[in-house]
């Protein structure tokens, strides 16, 4: 899952022979190709791993910490859901579990039978119906093991009994199941990135002896290990590539997850577009991946991939910006060679009516796995309401094909009379967009689906509006709610400064403060609430300028008096 653990890039040096970055010798292709034993159980990894493109989460189901699989929301898991998932184009299954809920007690931490043999169900029914399927340790993952600095030889004795239990029992099943020795691992109380490192290279070492003591299918099941906290960057690399180097198993699956650029991920310090910043962090990630471990013979999943924004609330990433995001994602994840599988915990595809709760979503994605669609600069086109338009022009992102034509509804534009297009240059004619808002009703008056060569088509909603209103308000540091008319409007991001410039609220490193945190706009109540999460960050007794920006480009200023607890918003 999403982890808040917020790892930075930072080097990790160690004093292990094993784990030393200049010990490493990992074969190049050509090498592995040199080594028949080798190279044959090496290809076949990269094979399956290829193979299980695209994957899938089963996200909030038997990593939840309740009473059953439905303790976070989603119902029982059924062979028909499986069944229906599978039409929707996936092909593998990552499904998290967290074990130690279900343990008894040291020395032999059994598991509980009858938890043990519904996951058997699940993984069975998942690989009859055709599925690539990973089971990992989930949960565990920031409830014990995080002990591991203070608590060694407890914590390795529950880690190494719980796998020993899974692998016995999974022993016999198909080579299409993949175990994954821990999620987003991370230590507390550890002296630092040497000690994490070696207790890392411990865990994925161990996971991997006692897997294949089980013998039977472990011999040469597919093992999937993380870097420290599944992230994907060099020292961490560094380290699980010195593990492999030294376990000199072809069977073996690196792992990390990727969220995009975080501000932009939640839509902070002012990152709210998939602009060039946020496009290279994707490319240079997915680039470091590819030269690490895929040009070594070494298959990668990326176990997790999504927006963490997407669990603060609606409209935390805008969604033309969300579907750019996704559209470049699978498409450099498959030209660099990468199994990526989507976290879905329940708010994706739903569980209950097996539809997508965004189509729109599911259609992009879905194109992505086998090329590319043409996008644009913006999905939202903004006529003031009121006034005559006046022609309005958007960058097209082409991807390599080329605008055929632009509906609106079942009904057609005529090119040259409706919109013109120069190079990547899409011009929609004054006169149409005055066509198209002639309702004058705040808020989307028409959809253009731009239609390209390839892919799917790129919706621009035509948006009728005036500028916003704020009104001034009192209220506490628990919440303040600010009536507001949006007109057809919407908020893209908030700024908040003291009376000296500098950032006010819990970001105090940006002045942009995160969306659907620490202020929450609700377009049918007519409300931006600002929450105690962001009156946490605010000084007693200050003043504090709000600046609101809006998506059509508007700019509204507010003004914050804090007195205690009291608080008295004024509109300027």
């Amino acid at each position: 899952m999403p982890s808040s653990a917020g790892f930075t890039r930072r080097q990790v040096m160690t004093t292990s022979a094993a784990l030393a970055v200049t010990a490493l010798s990992i074969p190049t292709a050509a090498q592995a190709a040199a080594r028949s034993t080798g190279s044959a159980a090496s290809a076949s990894a990269l094979d399956v791993v290829a193979n299980m493109q695209p994957g899938w989460n089963l996200g909030n189901s038997f990593e939840a910490i309740g009473a059953d699989e439905t303790a976070w929301g989603n119902p029982r898991v059924t062979q028909a859901f499986f069944r229906r998932l599978k039409a929707q184009g996936f092909k593998s299954i990552r499904i998290p579990v967290t074990w130690g809920q279900h343990e008894g007690p040291a020395p032999t931490y059994t598991l509980d039978p009858a938890f043990l043999a519904r996951i058997k169900q699940v993984v069975d029914w998942a690989l009859a119906e055709g599925f690539y399927v990973l089971i990992n340790m989930h949960g565990d993952a920031w409830q014990w093991v995080p002990n591991m600095p203070t608590q060694h030889d407890a914590v390795l004795a529950q880690y190494t009994a719980t796998w020993q239990q899974i692998a016995a029992t999974f022993r016999d099943a198909s080579r299409r199941l993949l175990f994954e020795s821990i999620n987003e691992p991370f230590f507390t109380g550890s002296s630092g990135d040497q000690q994490n490192a070696v207790l890392m290279n411990e865990l994925n070492t161990t996971f991997h002896s006692v897997v294949r003591a089980t013998g039977g299918g472990n011999a040469d099941r597919l093992l999937v290990m993380p870097t420290l906290g599944d992230t994907p960057d060099q020292p961490k690399i560094d380290t699980l590539l010195a593990t492999f180097s030294a376990l000199d198993d072809p069977n073996l699956v690196a792992s990390v997850h990727y969220y995009s650029f975080w501000p932009f991920s939640v839509n902070l310090a002012g990152y709210t577009t998939f602009n060039a910043t946020t496009q290279q962090d994707l490319t240079d990630t997915f680039d470091l991946l590819h030269r690490s471990f895929v040009a070594k013979g070494i298959p990668v999943v990326v176990g997790e991939y999504g927006l963490l924004g997407w669990d603060s609330g609606p409209g935390t990433v805008e969604q033309g910006e969300t579907l750019k995001y996704l559209e470049y994602l699978g498409y450099y994840a498959r030209y660099r060679g990468l199994t990526t599988m989507l976290w879905d915990n329940g708010s994706r595809f739903n569980r209950r009516t097996m539809q997508w709760n965004d189509p729109s979503l599911y259609a992009q994605i879905r194109s992505s796995w086998t090329g590319r669609s043409g996008t644009a600069s913006t999905d939202q086109l903004f006529v003031p309401k009121g006034k005559t338009p006046t022609d309005a022009t958007i960058t097209l992102n082409l991807n390599g094909t080329r605008l055929i034509r632009i509906d609106v509804g079942t009904r057609p534009l005529i090119r040259g009379m409706d919109y013109t297009v120069s190079g990547n240059t899409l011009t929609i004619a004054a006169a149409t967009l005055s066509r198209l808002t002639a309702s004058q009703e705040h808020g989307t008056n028409a959809v253009l689906s731009l239609r390209f060569t390839d892919g799917v088509p790129w919706a621009i909603n035509v948006i009728t509006y005036d500028k916003p209103v704020l009104t001034s308000a009192t209220g506490t540091t628990t919440s303040l709610v600010i009536p507001t008319a949006f007109n057809g409007d919407k908020l893209a991001t908030m700024e908040a400064v003291y009376a000296d410039g500098t950032a006010a609220g819990p970001q105090s490193w940006t002045t942009y403060q995160q969306f659907n945190v620490a202020f929450i706009p609700d377009y049918t109540a007519g409300t931006i609430t600002l929450p105690t999460a962001f009156f946490d960050g605010v000084t007693d007794n200050t003043t504090v300028t709000l600046t609101f920006h809006f998506w059509s480009g508007a700019i509204l200023t507010y003004t914050l008096a804090r007195s205690g607890t009291a608080v008295t918003g004024t509109s300027a």
